[in-house]
């Protein structure tokens, strides 16, 4: 694959970018940026049958949230390279910090969100693999989230192996490609097939895995905060921010994002069984004492506002799913 700088492909207003995207890959939503002066890319590349997509954009953060996943189906998984640029990603309770040269696997049928730093453009190298053939091959389900340093030689392997390939829909597959494949899907299992705990791992990624699990088991609590995950954790609150901000990330936008993953989910029950439960009470089981801050919240991460969730089951536009991008250009968090 190219340099960056050596792409054919032009730059993409906001909407161009995002619809490409989405015909490509899924539905994703980027902020941070004002629409006119939002600018990206998206570049299929043939790689051995599979696409690979080289994406770029200025945009501080783009996120495939609850409804993206509902409303698309995608049913694949993603090796994600970032080419230049760092990026901050959460994606299945892993709070990563993404540098040139480390391999990330995504799970579309989840959600992530990624952030950039402020007014710095990134590019990534997204390739895409089939859920089933994947698992059938590799003999297990591997979880998105996973990422690995550019020390990992299968990684460095896999990203050449992308980056010399050719450009657009290319010529119909040869035998030798079949093998390529069958290479290709095992170097993904050596870069994320499950080990057993080590005990020489490094000391903050096994307290920060046991943060993970103390904000799984309080984040319905309203008054649980990052002073009680530090205590229970045994760290000091500075020390926990310091755990976070190494991995892009806060100890309060992690916690407000588990509440509002299960908002999402039992809202969508709700609709579905078009029960009456208030929404006030959703809010508060989740974690939010206050519904104003709640909803303000919802709208902000999902696009449109709590109450809304019943009526939109069923419909097959989008357009009232998100906000407008001049609406949604401040995503500043006020946690």
């Amino acid at each position: 694959m190219p340099h960056p700088k050596e792409r054919l492909s032009p730059q993409l207003d906001y909407e161009g970018w995002r619809d490409l995207l989405r015909s490509m890959c899924g539905r994703y939503y980027s902020e941070g940026v004002k629409p006119a002066s939002f600018s990206g890319w998206v570049r299929p590349v043939n790689v051995r049958g599979f696409t690979a997509l080289d994406i770029g954009s200025n945009a501080q953060r783009v996120e495939r949230t609850y409804q993206d996943v509902r409303r698309d189906g995608a049913d694949h998984y993603f090796a994600l390279f970032p080419a230049s640029g760092q990026l901050a990603m959460i994606h299945n309770d892993q709070a990563v910090r993404l540098a040139v040269g480390d391999v990330a696997l995504v799970d579309a049928a989840r959600l992530v969100t990624y952030s950039a730093d402020n007014g710095e453009q990134w590019n990534t190298v997204s390739l895409s693999l089939p859920r089933q053939s994947l698992v059938s091959h590799l003999g297990f389900e591997p979880r998105g989230g996973l990422y690995r340093s550019g020390e990992a030689p299968a990684g460095r392997l896999l990203f050449d192996l992308i980056r010399t390939s050719g450009d657009g829909a290319g010529s119909a597959l040869s035998p030798a490609d079949s093998y390529m494949q069958l290479a290709i899907y095992d170097l993904v299992g050596a870069l994320f097939a499950p080990t057993e705990p080590s005990s020489g791992s490094r000391h903050g990624d096994k307290l920060f895995a046991r943060i993970r699990h103390i904000i799984k088991d309080g984040y319905a609590d309203p008054d649980f905060g990052p002073h009680e995950v530090a205590t229970e954790a045994g760290i000091s609150l500075r020390y926990l921010q310091k755990l976070f901000t190494e991995r892009g990330s806060t100890c309060s936008e992690f916690i407000y994002s588990l509440r509002l993953d299960q908002a999402a989910r039992l809202l969508h029950r709700r609709g579905s069984l078009r029960a009456s439960q208030p929404l006030s009470e959703i809010a508060y089981l989740c974690g939010f004492r206050d519904y104003t801050h709640f909803a303000r919240k919802f709208r902000r991460r999902f696009g449109h506002p709590p109450g809304a969730y019943s009526d939109l089951l069923g419909r097959p536009s989008d357009e009232t799913l998100r906000t407008s991008p001049s609406e949604s250009a401040s995503w500043a968090h006020d946690a």
